[in-house]
């Protein structure tokens, strides 16, 4: 990872445009292609970024002053004008071992691994944590055409988890043994799902499912009674 502090300019362009004026940030390019954008106030979220796979070109511009061009595999684009770097470093993290879910999302998971078809009439399961090299999806399934459904699981649905589960997608539709009769879709399947989250998941194609974590328990016992 490379984490720049530098008084910089920000624009994007892509299916709309955005505009960050000159201001010290905090500039993130991941191992994984991601690059974000983060001011030191106002919430955890950045500002703005580019979701891998995405290209950076450092050059400058006529006038000689620093500029990274960051551009998307869709060719939406991030301009970082740079006016003067105050810190610059890189760091390898290595392999991270993945979150840690709570008892509450662990358990969702458990139960949704156990009863598929809550999410979609026919889908079945194929594997829990199903490895790709950003992290475990936490459920690869598949449906009642033998398409894979990649299942991204939390106890409340906001946008960090639908950004998390395209980041998967864009990998996993990239493996040919997965998508033989198609591509790979995804569900966000949470306890409450927000609705900027909702609105963002619908406009990646992205299907939300609300889960009933009690009904599911419900079912289990159910089941754990009859045998």
């Amino acid at each position: 990872m490379r984490l720049v502090v530098a008084r910089c300019q920000v624009d994007y362009a892509g299916r709309l445009t955005a505009h960050l004026p000159m201001a010290t940030r905090v500039l993130m390019l991941k191992a994984d292609g991601s690059v974000l954008v983060h001011s030191d106030g106002g919430s955890y979220k950045p500002l703005n970024w580019m979701s891998p796979p995405c290209s950076v070109r450092e050059g400058t511009t006529d006038d000689g002053q620093v500029e990274w061009l960051v551009t998307s595999k869709s060719d939406d684009t991030l301009r970082i004008l740079i006016e003067e770097i105050h810190h610059d470093s890189s760091h390898d993290l290595g392999v991270d071992p993945g979150l840690q879910k709570d008892g509450v999302e662990k358990h969702l998971q458990e139960l949704l691994a156990e009863h598929p078809e809550s999410l979609a009439d026919g889908l079945t399961l194929v594997r829990r944590e199903f490895p790709t090299a950003i992290g475990p999806v936490d459920l690869m399934c598949r449906d009642i055409d033998g398409l894979s459904v990649a299942v991204e699981i939390k106890r409340r649905g906001e946008i960090d988890g639908v950004e998390q589960l395209t980041r998967y997608l864009e990998l996993l539709n990239r493996d040919p043994a997965l998508t033989r009769k198609g591509s790979v879709r995804g569900i966000f399947a949470a306890q409450e799902i927000k609705p900027q989250a909702r609105v963002l998941a619908t406009d990646r194609g992205i299907a939300c499912a609300v889960v009933d974590y009690d009904a599911l328990r419900g079912l289990d016992d159910a089941e754990h009674r009859l045998f």
